[in-house]
């Protein structure tokens, strides 16, 4: 049986790295061009430094897949690298939503407005408040996410950046427990790392896609411009569907319907992905264009130097001659500074992710801490009352002997 299977991969192994390498050249091109198209119009770097960092899962992913597939001692790296990127990649789309809709400032106001019912008059109204008041917040976000106004956004960014963490901590895990030799990839025994980290992990990434699904639901009127849904299912298709390709393909090795030969399981995902990579870089040009970045305000000329004065203004007269329809004057850009685009995107950004990584944990503690306290204080309190005790004690005892 082992033969059989060894035989089955050395037969497939060439061709595969073949066609994977074909379409995975395609994918990098494709993106690295989009990539290297939006460096250059960086005439939004708020909305674009998140649209960057997005569309380099692809050629990440498409990189790390044809290394894998042509050397599988390289596999588990390159799966760590693959799946720390696909973390990010999460984060980096939310923050780009962020963006689009003006920043976080602005995203609070908006949740705020959101959250504000309209007056109500009569008894069931008042019945219906009172019944929204009073249930669980976890309710309300499943439920009625709109209700929750600014605490939707705290919900949605601790969603996001603990999947970022914990996707992290998890592929080095992975890494340690393979050189201890007990983390058996794909295979699904109690004494195995794997089955308790996929776990982990799917939880993780189930509530980070179900809190942006729901900042999404509360947003998407005010993301029309942008069109979101195609950004959001582009995106969520390769973060959700490569997981859940690999752990369907892990079940159908485990159950003997595909050889279970390691090498056969991780050349398999990694065929595919390269595939999935090349239609995406595809889906990206549509998806994320750079031609809306062609174009700037003027309010906004000052702050990008390489500019043309090509004013493009369009006005619509009725009959009369009175002006119905006037659009803001917009100025074309000839280009940015791909160096000062990278910087920017590295620095700023980089800042940022600290940041809200720094955030998370000392949200995810303050619980702790309180746990921690009330501990403490009932401790001090039970230590207090046993001196108490035997105090009272003492004293009677004493009295006792005065008698």
């Amino acid at each position: 049986m082992g033969e059989r299977e060894t035989s089955t991969y050395r037969d497939l192994h060439f061709p595969a790295l073949l066609v994977g390498g074909s379409f995975a050249a395609v994918a990098i091109c494709l993106s690295l061009f989009l990539i290297i198209q939006h460096l250059r119009f960086y005439t939004n770097p708020f909305e674009q430094k998140w649209i960057v960092s997005v569309l380099l899962i692809v050629p990440v992913y498409a990189t790390e897949s044809i290394i894998s597939l042509s050397n599988a001692k390289l596999s588990l790296p390159c799966d760590i690298l693959r799946n720390c990127y696909e973390a990010f990649a999460l984060y980096s789309f939310g923050s780009y939503l962020v963006a689009c809709l003006g920043g976080e400032r602005r995203v609070v106001e908006l949740l705020e407005d959101e959250s504000r019912e309209p007056l109500l008059e009569g008894e069931e109204n008042e019945s219906k408040r009172k019944t929204q008041k009073q249930s669980h917040p976890l309710w309300k976000f499943l439920c009625e996410p709109y209700v929750l106004g600014p605490e939707l956004f705290v919900i949605e960014k601790f969603g996001l950046v603990q999947y970022m963490i914990l996707k992290t901590f998890c592929a080095f895990l992975a890494f340690l427990l393979e050189l201890l030799g007990v983390y058996g990839d794909g295979e699904f025994k109690w004494y195995y790392g794997y089955p308790y980290i996929e776990v982990v992990l799917n939880f993780s990434q189930m509530w980070a896609l179900f809190c942006l699904v729901q900042f999404y639901n509360v947003t998407h009127e005010r993301l029309k411009e942008i069109k979101p849904l195609a950004k959001f299912i582009s995106f969520k298709a390769i973060v959700f569907a490569t997981w859940w390709q690999g752990f369907g393909i892990a079940l159908l090795c485990y159950y003997g319907v595909l050889p279970k030969e390691g090498r056969f399981q991780n050349a398999l995902q990694d065929f595919l992905i390269c595939i999935e990579m090349a239609i995406a870089a595809v889906a990206h040009i549509f998806v994320f264009p750079v031609e809306p970045y062609h174009y700037i305000p003027v309010s906004e000329c000052g702050k990008i130097t390489t500019t043309r004065k090509e004013k493009k203004t369009e006005v619509k007269l009725d009959e009369g001659g009175d002006v119905v329809e006037k659009k803001e004057t917009h100025v074309e850009a000839s280009g940015t500074s791909i160096k000062e685009s990278v910087q920017d995107i590295v620095m700023d950004g980089g800042q940022r992710v600290v940041k809200d990584v720094v955030l998370t944990i000392n949200q995810a503690m303050g619980p702790v801490e309180k746990g921690v306290t009330k501990i403490q204080e009932k401790l001090l309190d039970s230590d207090g009352k046993e001196e108490e005790k035997a105090e009272v004690t003492v004293e009677t005892s004493v009295e006792k002997k005065n008698i």
